[in-house]
C-alpha cells in the first residue's frame, strides 16, 4: 500500500504547488516558486534559503501548532520557528497546509522549506523526508467517552463502560484520519493483537482536535492520538477517557527535504542548543502543560478557531475602515500594534486609547474622549486618511500604506526628510522598501540627520522601520487565519 502511495506521491507534486497557489492570497513568494516535475523533488538547501531572506515554513492550523488568540499569532510550532527564524537572521513566513498530507506534498514540492508540525517519526515517513532532533516524547491513546453521569460513579463502574486494554478493541470502530501515525499503529495492532479493528476514515482536513471533539459530542465512539493532545483536550472536556495506551513511547520532530542536508544539520544544532534553555521548556509548558491557559483560550471568542475574531472591536474597525479602503484586517494589526487592543493605554508621550492619538491631534480630529473605541478608532481612521493624502505620488497602493503608517508612527515631517535623503543618494523616494525605510533608519545618526536635505533632524529610525514591518507581518497571520468576511459581517450586510 505504501509503494502505491509513493508512486502517487511524486505525480501529486506538481499539482499541490499549483492548486496551494490558486487557494492562497496573492503572495509573491508562492506564485514565483518553480514547478517541479512529477519525477523531481524541489531543491533548496540553507545556503539558497540565506540568499533569499526568507525561512518558509509549512504547519497547521490549531491550537498547539499555530493559531491566533486575542489578536496575537501563537503556538508551540509557530514561538520556536520564530526563535530558530531569528537565530539565523531569517524573515520568517507561514505556510498553512490543508491537511497532514499535504504537509509532505507542499515540502517535496519547494512551497516551504521546513515543516514545523508534531510528527511521529515513522519508517514509512522517513522514506519521504528527513526527521530533525525530536522534540519530545509521547505515546498514542485512545481516546473515548466515560458514561455521562461518571461523576457520580466508582472508578471500576467506568472502567466497566471503557475499553481498558488494546485487545477489547477487537470489532470496535475506531475514527482516524487515513495517511495519520494513529492509522499506521491501528494496522500493525491488528497483527499485534491478532483479531480486526473496524478502521473507519475520517477526511483530511480534520485535525485530531476535530476528531477528539466528535468523541466529545457522541459522534463516534473512539479516536486515537498523542498523550499529549489527548491530555490538554482533556482538561476541557473531563468526560474523555485517555488511560488506554496502544502504543511504545514515539519521537516527534519536525521534517526537511532530504536534499537539504545544511539545514538539517543547523535546525538540529539548534534545537540541541535551545533544549538547554529554559525558553524550550517555557513554551512547551505553556501549550501542553498549562491547563488553566488552554481553557481559557479555547473558551474565548477570539480563539480564531472559534468565530474568526480578531478582537472585541471588530465591528468599529470595519465601521471606519471604509474611509482608508484598507483590508479590515490590516488596521486591526495597527491598532494591536499600538495598544494592544487595550483601550485606557497610554504612552510615555502621552498618547492614548486604541490608536494612541496625541491629546492635540485628538482635538482636531474632533475627538473629545480617547478611551472611547469608538472616538479613538474614528479619529484614527481620519487621521490615517489626511496623512495618506500627502504619498499621492507614491503609485503602488501598498507601498502608499506603508509610508501612511510611518508618518502615523514617527510624524510626516521626518517621513518627508528620508524620502529627500533617499533622492540624494540616487535611489526612488516613492518606494518604501529597501529605499525610504533605509534611509529612515539612517536619521538616528549624525552623519546623515546633519545633512542639508534634512530639516526636522533625528529621528529614532528603528521605531517606524520596525512598526511598518511587525504590522504586515503580524496582517499576514490575519489573513491566513481570520477571514475576510465573517459569518458576523455576512449577516449584518444580508439585514442591510
Amino acid at each position: 500500500m505504501f509503494r502505491r502511495k509513493i508512486t502517487r506521491y511524486l505525480l501529486l507534486c506538481t499539482f499541490i504547488i499549483c492548486s496551494y497557489n490558486c487557494q492562497e492570497e496573492a503572495n509573491p513568494a508562492t506564485e514565483t516558486s518553480a514547478l517541479v516535475s512529477e519525477n523531481t523533488i524541489a531543491s533548496k538547501d540553507l545556503s539558497e534559503i540565506k540568499k533569499d531572506g526568507k525561512l518558509t515554513v509549512i504547519t497547521i492550523y490549531n491550537s498547539t501548532s499555530y493559531f491566533l488568540y486575542r489578536g496575537k499569532p501563537m503556538g508551540f510550532e509557530y514561538e520556536l520557528v520564530k526563535k530558530l527564524a531569528d537565530h539565523l537572521e531569517l524573515e520568517l513566513d507561514i505556510k498553512v497546509a490543508k491537511d497532514i498530507d499535504h504537509l509532505f506534498d507542499m515540502l517535496n514540492a519547494g512551497v516551504g522549506d521546513l515543516i514545523a508540525f508534531g510528527l511521529s517519526v515513522t519508517e514509512d515517513r522517513k522514506k519521504l523526508v528527513n526527521f530533525t532532533e525530536y522534540h519530545y516524547l509521547t505515546h498514542q491513546v485512545l481516546v473515548q467517552r466515560r458514561p455521562e453521569n461518571w461523576r457520580k460513579l466508582p472508578m471500576y463502574k467506568i472502567k466497566k463502560h471503557t475499553l481498558n486494554d488494546p485487545i477489547e478493541m477487537i470489532g470496535k470502530t475506531v475514527h482516524v484520519r487515513k495517511n495519520s501515525s494513529y492509522f499506521e499503529r491501528l494496522e500493525n495492532l491488528e497483527d499485534e493483537i491478532g483479531g480486526q479493528i473496524d478502521i473507519q476514515l475520517v477526511s483530511g482536513d480534520k485535525t485530531t482536535e476535530d476528531i477528539i471533539k466528535m468523541v466529545v459530542d457522541g459522534e463516534i465512539d473512539y479516536t486515537i492520538s498523542d498523550y499529549n493532545i489527548a491530555a490538554i483536550n482533556q482538561t476541557y472536556n473531563p468526560i474523555l477517557d485517555i488511560d488506554t495506551e496502544i502504543s511504545f513511547s514515539q519521537r516527534i520532530a519536525w521534517a526537511v527535504r532530504k536534499n537539504s542536508p545544511e539545514l538539517l544539520a543547523e535546525i538540529n544544532s539548534w534545537l540541541k542548543n535551545i533544549k538547554k534553555k529554559d525558553f524550550y521548556y517555557v513554551v512547551y509548558n505553556k501549550y501542553f502543560k498549562n491547563k488553566k491557559s488552554y481553557r481559557r483560550r479555547i473558551k474565548s471568542e477570539f480563539y480564531s478557531k472559534n468565530q474568526g475574531k480578531i478582537s472585541q472591536y471588530d465591528a468599529i474597525v470595519k465601521n471606519n475602515v471604509e474611509r482608508l479602503g484598507w483590508d479590515w484586517r490590516l488596521l486591526s494589526s495597527q491598532i494591536f500594534q499600538e495598544s494592544r487592543f487595550k483601550p485606557n493605554e497610554n504612552s510615555w508621550a502621552g498618547a492614548g486609547g486604541l490608536m494612541q492619538i496625541m491629546p492635540a491631534t485628538a482635538k482636531d480630529l474632533g475627538v473629545n474622549d480617547i478611551t472611547n473605541p469608538s472616538e479613538n478608532i474614528r479619529g484614527g481612521t481620519k487621521y490615517l486618511a489626511q496623512l495618506r493624502e500627502n504619498f499621492s505620488n507614491v503609485e503602488d497602493s501598498i507601498q502608499r500604506i506603508k509610508f501612511t503608517l510611518a508618518a502615523y508612527n514617527c510624524g510626516l515631517g521626518h517621513v518627508r526628510d528620508a524620502q529627500r535623503l533617499t533622492k540624494a543618494f540616487g535611489e526612488d523616494p516613492n518606494v518604501w522598501d529597501d529605499n525610504v525605510e533605509d534611509y529612515l533608519l539612517k536619521l538616528s545618526s549624525r552623519e546623515f540627520f546633519n545633512r542639508p536635505e534634512v530639516k526636522y533632524g533625528f529621528v529614532r529610525g528603528r521605531e517606524p522601520y520596525l512598526y511598518v514591518k511587525e504590522i504586515f507581518l503580524r496582517y499576514e497571520h490575519y489573513k491566513k487565519l481570520i477571514p475576510f468576511e465573517t459569518p458576523e459581517t455576512e449577516s449584518q450586510v444580508a439585514s442591510n
